[in-house]
């Protein structure tokens, strides 16, 4: 999955940048130079390997595998991570009107991009409690692909914070963070693409110490006679509206970030923009031939 935002990376020379695979796609860093790399490396493989291993829709021993695979009504007792996040995931599903879904795997499935399988079903089919899940309906599944990503860069952010780190920018798949400020003593700036044109910048921005997630069709995606994408509208249960390219958001958790884009994305050009207006998220809508930008998001912009 190519990357909606990036760090202006080439701005670094003061700071050595270190990446690798993750989640079929990548992570980078950029840290001082001071710092020992090699180490921090391995300490963010960690966490991406930990983050794998729990949510993973394509490993059949993940915790979230474990849970679709699971039958029974009765409350079951999951990985504490999967829990918390599955929890959150379920309040913002709450929130949203419904719009961020983490039940949609099987819709996501028969548009050819996921494996999970599954019944018919809503958010409200699955209920949290600490670290048990219930399910309403035993063919109930959770698909966590549209907030992991962002808890794995929380989970980097603060264990690279834990270990000392001041100064930084992370990106995972695109989902960026920074702790601090640039070497140069300015704010970090992000660059969000142009969905329409890839390599192309759209916009530059400064997060100011919060996450940016964009959530767009056009990694995985198909215009034309037939249209298709990965993003599902849940209420239509078929692929959101390409129309509305790409939506981009701030927020001061990389998780929240994460399911909030895919859910004012999977809402469309009209919902999308109504709903972060009523949620007052700051965001940024990018349209076939206009942008909007809502909660405050135009103070973020740079050019």
């Amino acid at each position: 999955m190519s990357a909606l935002a990036f760090p202006t990376w080439p701005a670094l020379a003061a700071n050595q940048l270190i990446g690798g695979p993750a989640f079929g796609s990548s992570w980078r860093a950029t840290l001082p130079d001071t710092r020992d790399a090699e180490a921090i490396v391995q300490m963010i493989e960690v966490v991406i390997a930990e983050v794998d291993a729990c949510f993973s829709p394509y490993r059949k021993d993940s915790a979230l595998s474990r849970f679709n695979a699971s039958l029974t009504t009765s409350p079951q007792v999951v990985d504490p991570a999967l829990g918390q996040v599955a929890a959150t995931a379920l309040e913002i599903a709450g929130m949203t009107n419904g719009y961020f879904d983490p039940t949609v795997g099987p819709l996501v499935a028969r548009q050819g991009f996921g494996p999970i399988a599954g019944g018919a079903v809503t958010f409200r089919a699955i209920e949290p409690d600490g670290n048990r899940l219930r399910k309403a309906s035993p063919d109930a599944t959770l698909d966590l692909c549209g907030i992991a990503k962002g808890h794995a860069l929380d989970r980097i952010v603060d264990a690279l914070q834990d270990v000392g780190v001041t100064s930084a920018i992370v990106d995972v798949g695109g989902e960026i963070k920074a702790i601090g400020s640039h070497p140069e003593s300015r704010a970090w700036s992000v660059g969000i693409v142009d969905p329409a044109r890839p390599g192309a910048v759209q916009r530059v921005v400064t997060p100011d110490g919060m996450a940016l997630a964009t959530s767009g069709h056009a990694a995985n995606g198909v215009r034309g006679r037939v249209q298709t994408s990965h993003i599902i509208d849940p209420h239509r249960r078929s692929p959101a509206a390409q129309s509305l390219l790409s939506v981009s958001v701030l927020h001061p958790s990389a998780t929240w970030a994460d399911a909030l884009a895919t859910a004012l994305c999977a809402a469309g050009p009209e919902a999308g923009p109504d709903l972060a207006e009523h949620l007052n998220i700051r965001s940024l809508f990018i349209f076939e031939t206009a942008e909007r930008a809502i909660g405050g998001f135009g103070k973020h912009i740079l050019i």
